[in-house]
């Protein structure tokens, strides 16, 4: 592995993806990595229909996605997360935004956090999406997994 390992992370909110910024930094602290965060947004479907557009300082997804980004980060780690930790909010939909930030990285870490009747057994579709395409080594920590604590 190389010298000071950038580990990319997507981070949404979820307490999923906490779970898998906490396993990454835990990481990235026992191997000499960095951690970029890696949040993503885009329009909804319905944004625009109908010549209507909701007014950027009303509804503002960048805006949203970077804070919900910061608010996670700063909740998982605190004030001294022990390692550099950057984060970018990046346009697009979630899986193609860590694809992307993946690139010449030397893992992406994601949470999931499958729907349906077998959430248990399957990955979620960017969790999915992720491990088929990545261009570096996946891990998908599942919601309700515990990272291994150091001593």
């Amino acid at each position: 592995m190389t010298a000071n390992p950038r580990i990319v992370v997507g981070v949404d909110g979820s307490p999923a993806s906490e779970q898998a910024l906490r396993w990454a930094v835990d990481y990235a602290n026992a191997v000499g990595g960095t951690i970029d965060a890696i949040s993503a947004w885009e329009y909804p479907a319905f944004y625009g229909w109908g010549g209507t557009r909701v007014p950027a300082e009303v509804y503002n997804p960048e805006e949203l996605a970077g804070k919900t980004l910061s608010e996670s980060v700063a909740k998982v780690v605190g004030d001294d997360p022990g390692v550099r930790i950057s984060e970018s909010v990046m346009p697009g939909n979630a899986a193609g935004a860590l694809l992307q930030a993946a690139k010449g990285a030397a893992l992406l870490v994601v949470g999931s956090r499958g729907r349906g009747g077998f959430s248990g057994v399957l990955l979620g579709s960017v969790s999915r999406h992720v491990t088929e395409h990545a261009p570096c080594p996946v891990v998908v920590v599942r919601e309700g997994q515990v990272a291994a604590e150091s001593e």
